[in-house]
Parts: C-alpha cells; structure tokens; sequence
C-alpha cells in the first residue's frame, strides 16, 4: 500500500530502558543494525502497527512497554533507487513513518528474536540513545535525526526546570 508520493505507511519503534539506553536490533544475517520497523497494514493504525511490529520483531506485548510519545507528522526517507525492485522503481520512493518512543517497563528476558515465523533481528543490544545516528545506513540518518531529535524532550530533564523537556540538541549530545 502506497500513498499518492510513492511511500509506505510504516512505524519505527525507539525503545528505551531505564537508563534511556535505546534498543538496536542487528538484521538477520547482515552487519546493519536498526531500531524496528514496519509496514501498517490496511485497517490498522499506527499504534495497533506498531504493537503488532514490536511483538513480531521484538517479542514484547503492550503489558511490557509504556508509550511515553510519538512524532507529530510523518517522516520519510528514500530508499536508493538500486535496492528497490525492478518492478516498483516507477512507483516506489521510500517510507513514510510514524514514530513511538516506548519505555521497557518488562525485563530483557522479556525480549525474543524469535517471536515469529520471520525474524527480523539476530543480535540486539542496548546503545547510548544517539549512537544509532553514527551507525545507521545512510539513507535511514536523516529520518532517525529527525525521530530522535523530536522523542528526546519526553526523556531528558530541561536544565531549568527539572522537567522533562530539553533545550539544544547538543546539550543532549554531551
């Protein structure tokens, strides 16, 4: 399902624990590493999607996280022209993403690679909350800048008030 651009409706997921540590999922068999991802399927909204992705790719149910926010507006990202398929590449642009910050309320033990019959991810781990902009495939940086940079005032104390909120990126950075 596209829209009228050429995107997919999708939702990215940034999971963090009580450290504010993110959740960075390595894609099977490759050296890439994500936060999850996934299309929202006709009749779904973004948060029964995301639900649905969390526990497909992640092994978490709603009991196990808290949603603490998500992005106002849609993001969106190209993908390089050479890694769509030959048949979509008159059609098909990129995503268009909608995406949650969740708090592990649930243990590690709780997370499973092998939730489904289509795992996603091999390895996980659990990162400083802006090192995935360093490692993330280019194409995806600009979209995960932009999800980061606006899900951080739910996590991080404003120096002034002791609440959260924030006030300059590199503040956060330091």
């Amino acid at each position: 399902m596209l829209d009228r651009e050429g995107y997919r409706p999708n939702v990215g997921i940034v999971l963090v624990n009580g450290r504010n540590e993110v959740f960075w999922g390595k894609r099977i068999r490759e050296h890439s590493w994500q936060f999850p991802q996934g299309g929202i399927d006709k009749g779904e909204t973004p948060e029964q999607a995301m639900y649905r992705e969390l526990h497909e790719e992640v092994g978490l149910m709603p009991e196990h996280v808290e949603i603490l926010g998500r992005t106002r507006e849609w993001l969106r990202y190209d993908v390089p022209r050479h890694w769509v398929r030959r048949e979509w590449r008159s059609t098909y642009k990129g995503q268009k993403q909608i995406w949650f910050l969740l708090r592990l309320v649930g243990r590690d033990s709780d997370v499973c690679l092998r939730a489904s019959d289509h795992p996603e991810f091999d390895a996980w781990r659990w990162s400083e909350y802006w090192v995935p902009l360093e490692t993330v495939i280019g194409f995806k940086r600009g979209v995960y800048q932009q999800a980061l940079t606006e899900l951080a005032r739910h996590l991080f104390l404003h120096p002034a008030s002791g609440k959260p909120g924030w006030g300059s990126l590199a503040s956060l950075e330091n």
